[in-house]
């Protein structure tokens, strides 16, 4: 299916019945690495599963910014008039979620793996290994990494929604950027998965799934 917001047009996919949960991935994915996943949340949600613009099948752009792909995901929740959402973001689908929680109340409730608010807050050594893989070929997608996100104290105070902010035990994203994550949104709960690196609790897993019927539906 396909929503036109923003000038651009967003690929989803609507699966199962009940309360809507929007789902978006990391950099350089698309919708399918929830799958496995939405198989497992169908149950219980309405699962709309999203390639941000650059990404899967949506629209592409001359440049990615973090911004951008907020406001396309609040708009996306306007055009289809969903309310009392549950937002799942993983990496920069994470970054993504942070910022539109911040700015929209039809986000009530947010769950964010592996997110950082700018790039200092991934591992030194992976920043490293981006940046050079972009220098040899140039791509958007890493570049947006590099430069990006810039998320502010103020940001992550202005989100009113119930927040699980995760990591896995290994992931990339430095331990005490997600612990400044948690401390920052009011009444966030911090979960760190044991064992687990960035994605693999997530990409293709269903153990994300159990996470967040459990958050959620507690």
């Amino acid at each position: 299916m396909i929503a036109k917001v923003n000038g651009v047009e967003l690929y989803y996919e609507k699966t199962g019945a009940g309360r809507p949960l929007l789902m978006v991935h990391g950099n350089g994915e698309d919708h399918s690495i929830f799958n496995e996943a939405v198989k497992e949340l169908k149950r219980d949600f309405c699962c709309y599963t999203v390639d941000s613009r650059g990404h899967g099948r949506s629209s592409r752009v001359p440049t990615l910014h973090y911004e951008d792909m907020a406001d396309d995901m609040i708009a996306f929740m306007e055009a289809l008039n969903l309310r009392d959402a549950v937002f799942y973001g993983f990496s920069d689908g994470g970054v993504v979620g942070l910022i539109a929680a911040s700015r929209c109340a039809r986000i009530t409730t947010l769950i964010v793996s592996g997110a950082n608010l700018s790039p200092k807050g991934v591992a030194r050594k992976i920043r490293l290994s981006i940046w050079a893989w972009n220098l040899l070929k140039p791509d958007d997608k890493l570049a947006l990494m590099l430069r990006e996100p810039q998320i502010s104290e103020d940001t992550l105070r202005a989100i009113r929604a119930e927040t699980l902010v995760l990591a896995g035990s290994g992931d990339l994203i430095l331990p005490e950027e997600t612990r400044r994550i948690a401390a920052g949104i009011p009444g966030a709960k911090l979960q760190i998965v044991q064992g687990e690196d960035h994605g693999s609790y997530i990409v293709h897993s269903t153990r994300i799934a159990a996470i967040i019927r459990e958050f959620v539906l507690a």
